[in-house]
Formats: C-alpha cells, sequence, structure tokens
C-alpha cells in the first residue's frame, strides 16, 4: 500500500483503541501527529503510557512517519462539571462494564454485550 501523501493528526490518549487508531494512520499517511488532552482526570495512566508508546512505535514500525506530538493542558474542562472521570464520583458497574447506562455509548455497548453473551451462551 502507497501511504496517502497527507499528514493525519490523531487524537491519541494512550490507551488501546487511540493506539490501534494510531497504528491505522500510520500504515496509510506518510506523516501522522499526534495530540492528547490533559483535562485532570483521575486515571492519568494513560497519558503516562504516551511518550513511550509513541518511541516503541517509532523505533520498531514507522521511524520518519511518526511526526510531533502535542499535549494540550485544558483543565478547564473539570470545572464544566463533575464526571467519574475527573471527581471522586462512584462509577457504576454493569454486567458488561462499566458506565451510567443511560447514554448511547452505554446503551451501544449493552447492545454488543447482549449480543455476545447471548451466542456464547448458545454455543456460538
Amino acid at each position: 500500500m502507497t501511504p496517502d501523501a497527507r499528514h493525519a493528526l490523531v487524537l491519541f490518549s494512550g490507551g488501546q483503541d487511540s493506539a490501534t487508531c494510531l497504528a491505522w494512520a500510520l500504515s496509510r499517511h506518510a506523516v501522522v501527529e499526534t495530540i492528547g488532552f490533559d483535562y485532570g482526570q483521575r486515571h492519568h495512566v494513560e497519558l503516562d503510557c504516551r511518550a513511550r508508546l509513541r518511541d516503541g512505535l517509532r523505533r520498531m514500525c514507522w521511524p520518519g512517519v511518526l511526526g510531533e506530538d502535542h499535549l494540550l493542558h485544558v483543565g478547564v474542562l473539570k470545572e464544566l462539571g463533575a464526571s467519574a472521570m475527573t471527581d471522586d464520583v462512584a462509577i457504576v458497574l454493569h454486567d458488561w462494564g462499566y458506565g451510567c447506562g443511560a447514554c448511547p455509548a452505554c446503551q451501544l455497548r449493552a447492545r454488543g454485550w447482549a449480543g455476545w453473551a447471548g451466542q456464547r451462551n448458545a454455543g456460538g
């Protein structure tokens, strides 16, 4: 596959989902830059992994393709309201994972879980 000559910008938290998106972009574009947001999240582990992950990808797989990293400190987002991501708010556990159970993302995950559990219980 010939890389797309256009540059790409990937929102990269350092977690599994954004690392997958970054790898996808790196395999398709000539230069890929990353951007991340430090908004005062309680669990900083993903942001702590960003630099190591980027260095590993650059050395092992995509030398010359992985461009600059931009980390924006946007603590002002924490002031918009309490959430389990930024404040000591209890996270509710459902059968399929964590979440509120009411928002569209939670509903989508719940449907996915139900479908997977149904196939698993049916022997599929």
